[in-house]
């Protein structure tokens, strides 16, 4: 792809859109910036390009006259695809693509691509630390945090590239192939930016579009959408399963991870020596020991990786206990069905669970929550912007309170819990609307459990009696 000398804008002056104007420019593109907000309000990183590498910055409208020059466009992946600027370059006869397919044209290498609404992020870490310790050339980005295109020059021709990949990004692909992909399941998200469940869906399953026969196509067998791509894929496919054994591919069969080829089996794991809790978590380990085999990963080097591997921060992560009250962080759980496998996860201890949920709502249902709550929620603590429309759905399946802030609903947790209880934050929503990010939402309700330690629980809950 020749870049020289070519007219860019870039839509989006987040992560995503910075490393990739920069990208170009350091490639003698002529490159101009845009995001919505004004310029003044934008990071000092992004505002900082004019001066180290000649980049336009526009904020607010572009211009019209600016978008007659334009031939190419790079989307950020949370800037839609039908914005008008970008369906008049692409009439133009322009390019449009987003930061992952620029960065496929200049990667060396091989590559994973993992997709699916929930499991995402552990997935892509786990096949990092299995290739890695298996003593294979590994690095890891996407949408778990490193931008794709900042690994372009550290890629080799013997690298594999372990890659994180949203629905959004995989909106804007053209040629991109992994070599290895997986889809780990599709349920109702982001129905604030599709039309319908069909057009996430079908976001999801470009990951696999390119693919050919020398590749390898790795499918939850227990999801209806995952498992009905299996028919018409080009690439190898391998499935796996908690729910049954599979004639070939990789299922859990009692305690044990079982791997299935050639009329041959062997116990690759078993849930005992798993740190990771949840059934849904022993889909994400056997999904990452298909994409490990496919690589080439020694077995034994996987088992013992996996023993040994740590929830990642901010996804059903172990923060403290404090009398007797387990506090978790899955800030992360985004989606209706992401705080269902966490409830789940939690759901087989002896005590109950208070339920922290709420932010930036989906259009997705809350209902598919109500029997996993009756069952085992002791409290619901809501916070956020919709707020009112889960206390509408979920009213009558738990006690409900309110809170203002995170501190505050961390105090609430805590002073309605009782001995053996956990307090999960698993808020079934975006975290826009109060924090920056899911990060750091998570961050501060680590911070808030850890002032706890200087508060007596008798005392938060004679304030709460008195407030």
């Amino acid at each position: 792809m020749e870049i020289k000398g070519r007219k860019s804008l870039v839509f989006g002056a987040g992560k995503s859109g910075i490393t990739s104007a920069k990208f170009l420019a350091e490639r003698g593109a002529v490159v101009a910036l845009h995001d919505r907000k004004e310029v003044e309000s934008w990071s000092e990183q992004a505002r900082s390009l004019k001066e180290t590498h000649n980049v336009g910055l526009i904020g607010g409208q572009i211009p019209s006259w600016l978008l007659d020059q334009i031939d190419l466009v790079v989307i950020s992946p949370g800037v839609p695809t039908n914005t008008i600027p970008a369906k008049y370059v692409d009439r133009k006869d322009g390019e449009v693509i987003g930061e992952v397919e620029l960065a496929y044209r200049f990667m060396k290498g091989r590559i994973v691509g993992i997709t699916g609404s929930n499991g995402k992020t552990t997935t892509t870490t786990l096949i990092g630390e299995l290739l890695k310790n298996s003593g294979i050339e590994t690095q890891v980005g996407g949408n778990i945090g490193t931008t794709l295109i900042s690994l372009t020059e550290s890629s080799t021709e013997n690298s594999w590239t372990i890659c994180e990949l949203s629905s959004f990004q995989l909106e804007t692909i053209v040629d991109f192939r992994p070599n290895v992909a997986l889809g780990l399941n599709v349920t109702p998200n982001h129905m604030d930016r599709y039309d319908f469940f069909s057009d996430y869906a079908a976001a999801k399953h470009r990951l696999f579009t390119n693919q050919t026969e020398d590749d390898v196509a790795i499918l939850n067998a227990d999801d209806e959408i995952t498992a009905s791509w299996k028919q018409g894929l080009k690439a190898n496919v391998v499935m796996f399963s908690t729910a049954k054994e599979l004639d070939e591919g990789l299922f859990l069969r009692g305690n044990d991870l079982v791997c299935r080829a050639n009329g041959k089996e062997k116990v690759l794991t078993t849930r005992n020596e798993m740190t990771l809790r949840g059934l849904h978590n022993v889909q994400n380990v056997l999904a990452a020991l298909a994409a490990g085999l496919a690589c080439g990963a020694s077995p034994d080097s996987m088992r013992e990786t996996i023993a040994n591997f740590k929830a990642v921060e901010h996804r059903l992560e172990f923060v403290k206990e404090i009398e007797g009250i387990k506090f978790y962080n899955d800030s992360k759980a985004t989606s209706v069905d992401a705080t269902l496998k966490a409830l789940e996860a939690l759901s087989d201890g002896q005590g109950k669970v208070v339920l922290i949920l709420g932010g930036r709502g989906k259009n997705a249902p809350y209902e598919p929550l109500a029997e996993l709550i009756k069952a085992n929620v002791r409290k619901l603590v809501l916070i956020g912007e919709d707020a009112d429309n889960i206390d509408n759905q979920l009213r009558n399946c738990a006690e409900v309170v309110r809170a203002t802030t995170m501190q505050d609903a961390v105090e609430k947790s805590f002073a309605s819990a009782e001995n053996g209880d956990s307090v999960l934050l698993a808020p079934a929503c975006a975290s826009f609307d109060m924090f920056d990010s899911y990060e750091q939402r998570g961050t501060i309700f680590k911070k808030a459990i850890l002032d706890l330690m200087e508060n007596p629980k008798s005392e938060i809950q004679n304030r709460k009696k008195d407030g």
